[in-house]
Protein backbone atom coordinates (compact mmCIF):
# COMPACT_ATOMS: atom_id res chain seq x y z
CA UNK A 1 0.00 0.00 0.00
CA UNK A 2 1.39 3.41 -0.87
CA UNK A 3 1.73 6.07 1.79
CA UNK A 4 -0.88 8.28 0.11
CA UNK A 5 -3.46 5.49 0.00
CA UNK A 6 -2.71 4.68 3.66
CA UNK A 7 -3.23 8.33 4.59
CA UNK A 8 -6.43 8.44 2.56
CA UNK A 9 -7.75 5.38 4.38
CA UNK A 10 -6.70 6.72 7.80
CA UNK A 11 -8.22 10.14 7.26
CA UNK A 12 -11.20 9.05 5.19
CA UNK A 13 -10.28 10.78 1.97
CA UNK A 14 -11.41 8.78 -1.00
CA UNK A 15 -9.45 8.74 -4.23
CA UNK A 16 -11.68 10.84 -6.53
CA UNK A 17 -11.00 8.59 -9.53
CA UNK A 18 -12.65 5.71 -7.69
CA UNK A 19 -16.01 7.30 -8.41
CA UNK A 20 -15.35 6.69 -12.12
CA UNK A 21 -14.48 3.03 -11.68
CA UNK A 22 -18.09 1.84 -12.35
CA UNK A 23 -18.12 3.76 -15.65
CA UNK A 24 -14.72 2.40 -16.66
CA UNK A 25 -15.75 -1.15 -15.71
CA UNK A 26 -18.92 -0.78 -17.82
CA UNK A 27 -16.86 0.46 -20.79
CA UNK A 28 -14.50 -2.51 -20.50
CA UNK A 29 -17.44 -4.92 -20.19
CA UNK A 30 -19.03 -3.40 -23.29
CA UNK A 31 -15.77 -3.73 -25.20
CA UNK A 32 -15.50 -7.40 -24.32
CA UNK A 33 -18.91 -8.38 -25.65
CA UNK A 34 -18.50 -11.23 -28.14
CA UNK A 35 -20.74 -9.69 -30.81
CA UNK A 36 -18.01 -7.16 -31.68
CA UNK A 37 -15.63 -9.98 -32.55
CA UNK A 38 -18.15 -12.40 -34.07
CA UNK A 39 -20.78 -10.39 -35.96
CA UNK A 40 -18.58 -7.29 -36.16
CA UNK A 41 -15.41 -9.13 -37.23
CA UNK A 42 -13.24 -6.94 -35.01
CA UNK A 43 -9.94 -8.82 -34.76
CA UNK A 44 -9.92 -10.78 -31.50
CA UNK A 45 -6.33 -9.77 -30.75
CA UNK A 46 -4.69 -7.43 -28.25
CA UNK A 47 -4.82 -4.65 -30.84
CA UNK A 48 -8.42 -5.41 -31.80
CA UNK A 49 -9.56 -5.41 -28.19
CA UNK A 50 -7.67 -2.19 -27.54
CA UNK A 51 -9.29 -0.57 -30.59
CA UNK A 52 -12.76 -1.69 -29.51
CA UNK A 53 -12.23 -0.40 -25.98
CA UNK A 54 -11.00 2.92 -27.34
CA UNK A 55 -14.05 3.26 -29.62
CA UNK A 56 -16.39 2.88 -26.64
CA UNK A 57 -14.21 4.94 -24.29
CA UNK A 58 -14.10 7.72 -26.89
CA UNK A 59 -17.88 7.92 -26.94
CA UNK A 60 -18.03 8.20 -23.15
CA UNK A 61 -15.29 10.85 -23.08
CA UNK A 62 -17.03 12.90 -25.78
CA UNK A 63 -20.33 12.74 -23.85
CA UNK A 64 -18.56 13.79 -20.64
CA UNK A 65 -17.05 16.70 -22.56
CA UNK A 66 -20.53 17.67 -23.77
CA UNK A 67 -21.82 17.53 -20.19
CA UNK A 68 -19.07 19.84 -18.95
CA UNK A 69 -17.53 17.05 -16.87
CA UNK A 70 -13.92 17.88 -17.67
CA UNK A 71 -12.42 16.63 -14.40
CA UNK A 72 -14.35 13.38 -14.61
CA UNK A 73 -13.08 12.95 -18.16
CA UNK A 74 -9.50 13.35 -16.90
CA UNK A 75 -10.06 10.80 -14.12
CA UNK A 76 -11.62 8.33 -16.56
CA UNK A 77 -8.63 8.72 -18.85
CA UNK A 78 -6.30 8.14 -15.90
CA UNK A 79 -8.12 4.89 -15.10
CA UNK A 80 -7.61 3.84 -18.72
CA UNK A 81 -3.89 4.65 -18.52
CA UNK A 82 -3.54 2.70 -15.27
CA UNK A 83 -5.34 -0.26 -16.82
CA UNK A 84 -3.23 -0.20 -19.97
CA UNK A 85 -0.05 0.09 -17.90
CA UNK A 86 -1.12 -2.97 -15.90
CA UNK A 87 -2.05 -4.90 -19.02
CA UNK A 88 1.34 -4.18 -20.60
CA UNK A 89 3.17 -5.29 -17.47
CA UNK A 90 1.06 -8.44 -17.34
CA UNK A 91 2.14 -9.16 -20.92
CA UNK A 92 5.76 -8.96 -19.77
CA UNK A 93 6.62 -5.49 -21.06
CA UNK A 94 9.39 -4.08 -18.87
CA UNK A 95 9.45 -0.82 -16.94
CA UNK A 96 11.78 0.85 -19.41
CA UNK A 97 9.41 0.37 -22.36
CA UNK A 98 5.97 0.63 -20.69
CA UNK A 99 6.00 4.43 -20.75
CA UNK A 100 6.62 4.51 -24.49
CA UNK A 101 3.80 2.05 -25.13
CA UNK A 102 1.40 4.00 -22.91
CA UNK A 103 2.42 7.19 -24.69
CA UNK A 104 1.55 5.65 -28.06
CA UNK A 105 -1.77 4.42 -26.65
CA UNK A 106 -2.60 7.91 -25.39
CA UNK A 107 -1.73 9.37 -28.76
CA UNK A 108 -4.02 6.80 -30.42
CA UNK A 109 -6.81 7.64 -27.96
CA UNK A 110 -6.48 11.36 -28.64
CA UNK A 111 -6.55 10.88 -32.39
CA UNK A 112 -9.50 8.55 -32.26
CA UNK A 113 -11.50 10.84 -30.01
CA UNK A 114 -11.10 13.55 -32.65
CA UNK A 115 -12.08 11.20 -35.49
CA UNK A 116 -15.06 9.71 -33.65
CA UNK A 117 -16.20 13.16 -32.49
CA UNK A 118 -16.21 14.34 -36.10
CA UNK A 119 -18.08 11.22 -37.22
CA UNK A 120 -20.68 11.34 -34.45
CA UNK A 121 -21.27 15.06 -33.97
CA UNK A 122 -20.12 16.84 -37.11
CA UNK A 123 -21.78 14.64 -39.74
CA UNK A 124 -18.63 12.73 -40.57
CA UNK A 125 -18.55 9.20 -41.92
CA UNK A 126 -18.46 6.75 -39.01
CA UNK A 127 -18.00 3.78 -41.33
CA UNK A 128 -14.83 5.28 -42.77
CA UNK A 129 -13.59 6.20 -39.29
CA UNK A 130 -14.12 2.60 -38.19
CA UNK A 131 -12.34 1.18 -41.24
CA UNK A 132 -9.29 3.34 -40.50
CA UNK A 133 -9.21 3.11 -36.72
CA UNK A 134 -11.03 0.00 -35.55
CA UNK A 135 -10.07 -2.24 -38.43
CA UNK A 136 -6.76 -0.42 -39.12
CA UNK A 137 -7.44 -0.17 -42.83
CA UNK A 138 -8.34 -3.84 -43.28
CA UNK A 139 -12.05 -3.38 -43.92
CA UNK A 140 -14.34 -6.24 -42.95
CA UNK A 141 -17.42 -7.37 -44.85
CA UNK A 142 -20.11 -4.74 -45.23
CA UNK A 143 -22.36 -6.74 -42.87
CA UNK A 144 -19.71 -6.71 -40.14
CA UNK A 145 -19.05 -2.99 -40.59
CA UNK A 146 -22.80 -2.27 -40.55
CA UNK A 147 -23.15 -4.28 -37.33
CA UNK A 148 -20.43 -2.35 -35.51
CA UNK A 149 -21.56 1.01 -36.85
CA UNK A 150 -25.19 0.39 -35.86
CA UNK A 151 -24.25 -0.77 -32.35
CA UNK A 152 -21.94 2.20 -31.79
CA UNK A 153 -24.58 4.62 -33.08
CA UNK A 154 -27.18 3.03 -30.78
CA UNK A 155 -24.76 3.44 -27.85
CA UNK A 156 -24.11 7.04 -28.85
CA UNK A 157 -27.83 7.82 -28.76
CA UNK A 158 -28.19 5.99 -25.43
CA UNK A 159 -25.30 7.94 -23.93
CA UNK A 160 -26.94 11.17 -25.06
CA UNK A 161 -30.08 10.28 -23.13
CA UNK A 162 -28.24 9.68 -19.86
CA UNK A 163 -27.96 12.24 -17.12
CA UNK A 164 -24.47 13.08 -15.98
CA UNK A 165 -24.99 11.01 -12.81
CA UNK A 166 -26.26 7.98 -14.73
CA UNK A 167 -23.31 8.16 -17.12
CA UNK A 168 -20.80 8.48 -14.27
CA UNK A 169 -22.44 5.49 -12.58
CA UNK A 170 -21.74 3.39 -15.68
CA UNK A 171 -25.34 2.98 -16.85
CA UNK A 172 -24.37 2.24 -20.44
CA UNK A 173 -27.29 -0.10 -21.04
Amino acid sequence: MTSSSLLNRLFGRAEPREGLRPLYAAIVAQGRQPHWYVEGAVPDTLDGRFDMLVAILSQALIRLEQQDAKQESVWLTELFVDDMDGQLRQEGIGDVVVGKHVGRMMSALGGRIAVYRAALTDGGDLGEALKRNLYRGDAPSQAALDHVEAKLRDRWVRLGCLSRDALLAGDLG
